[in-house]
């Protein structure tokens, strides 16, 4: 039996506990009551009207499921798709996971602590679900899975925590995607993740956020990488939102482990993002890797990013590069934090406007003055993510292609 009545003990403690970074949120004022939803198959996934296959599609998600290993979707506060394709990966809601399996506490709350701050407290008291997924040892996803957690209630809050494991020699590649229904246009989302890279294991996660402009988000992220181990996170969030807050963070515990995040980000009006991400390298070896390319169109963006180097040969570069286009704010925090004698860390921030005479010359060659902004918008944000798989990135580039006109 395992104790998670602790757990609960240690959450009321802090339910009213701010984050220490971010914008207060009153979570009084949204709603958390369960949403029953059926289970649905693969043809009423198909069947979805048009608009709200695009609202999926733009978060990453393909209703058709022809290059995806596995499929989980949460609707509101109900799972109603949840499986895996591929010999090798599971894929499972985490309250099935928690009455049925005993290695699943091995995991649970064992990075993120449930009494961090409020959000994490709220979704202990009130899990609604969340997803599993898991390579098996020496596993290789074909295709990446994909996950969606979508919001279609009116002011709902959505609690979710979810468990990602690459067991020792796998790989394995998640798309993730957050949205909400064309209609929807207030709520809470309050995500928890979970990431263990074991031994030589290699795990790429990109998440697209795609919400309604008066969504609260606040996800808590927190991954752990063994020896040889490589994460990859990806982060793209082009659309509005009024409030989102994250600063995941990675521990490289074991030898020539390597982590590497990428964000993109376009703050709209009205929008306020404080995103961000933190790596601890912890032995010889590691390598760490982040990078941030953030426009302002009239937002405020705060973008964060800390290197924590604890002992010598390790190697560490943090690049933060930001655009303000029609007003707004970008605040750029990086952080280098060297503790020992032979640590080799970089950063390198800049803000600034398109140049004049960029636009001019792209002008001269035939371009409008927006088409020529807008060829210098796409060049921008486009990263170059190194060991992504092509599904992956043509989600990436499907999503900054899209979202030229919002951007514009």
């Amino acid at each position: 039996m395992h104790d998670r009545e602790q757990l609960r003990e240690r959450a009321l403690k802090a339910v009213n506990k701010p984050a220490a970074l971010g914008a207060d949120i009153d979570l009084g004022q949204f709603n958390t009551s369960p949403v029953e939803r059926r289970p649905m198959d693969k043809e009423e996934l198909l069947s979805l009207p048009a608009m709200e296959k695009q609202r999926l599609l733009m978060a990453g998600f393909d209703v058709t499921e022809s290059e995806r290993s596995g499929t989980y979707i949460q609707m509101d506060t109900s799972v109603v798709r949840c499986g895996a394709k591929q010999e090798g990966i599971e894929v499972l809601p985490i309250r099935e996971a928690l009455e049925k399996y005993d290695w699943i506490w091995d995991y649970y709350w064992k990075l993120v602590p449930v009494d961090a701050d409020k959000y994490t407290a709220a979704v202990e008291l009130n899990l609604h679900d969340g997803y599993v997924i898991r390579a098996l040892p020496g596993a290789k996803s074909i295709y990446p899975v994909q996950a969606c957690l979508y919001l279609d209630k009116q002011n709902l809050q959505q609690n979710v925590h979810n468990i990602i494991i690459a067991e020792e020699d796998s790989e394995l590649h998640i798309i993730t995607g957050c949205s909400t229904s064309p209609h929807m246009t207030r709520g809470a989302h309050l995500g928890i993740s979970e990431f263990f890279v074991k031994k030589n294991a290699k795990l790429s996660f990109t998440m697209i956020h795609n919400w309604a402009e008066d969504m609260a988000v606040r996800p808590r992220s927190v991954a752990r990488v063994e020896e040889g181990g490589l994460f990859l996170n990806n982060y793209v969030c082009m659309k509005p939102v009024r409030s989102l807050q994250m600063y995941p963070t990675t521990h490289l515990v074991g030898d020539n482990s390597i982590a590497r995040f990428y964000s993109i980000i376009v703050g709209s009006p009205g929008s306020e993002y404080d995103v961000g991400g933190r790596v601890y390298l912890k032995k010889p070896g590691t390598r760490a890797e982040i990078v941030a390319r953030t426009i302002s169109n009239g937002g405020k963006i705060i973008a964060r990013g800390h290197l924590i180097g604890e002992v010598p040969d390790i190697k560490a570069h943090l690049e933060c590069k930001g655009l303000i286009l029609n007003g707004g704010i970008i605040h750029a925090i990086p952080e280098l934090e060297g503790h020992v004698d032979g640590v080799e860390m970089s950063h390198e921030a800049a803000v600034g406007k398109i140049a004049a005479e960029e636009i001019a010359y792209l002008m001269s060659r035939g371009l409008t003055e927006d088409e020529a902004t807008a060829t210098i918008v796409r060049g921008f944000l486009s990263v170059d993510i190194p060991g992504l798989p092509p599904q992956l990135k043509a989600e990436i580039d499907r999503a900054v292609e899209q979202s030229d006109k919002d951007v514009m």
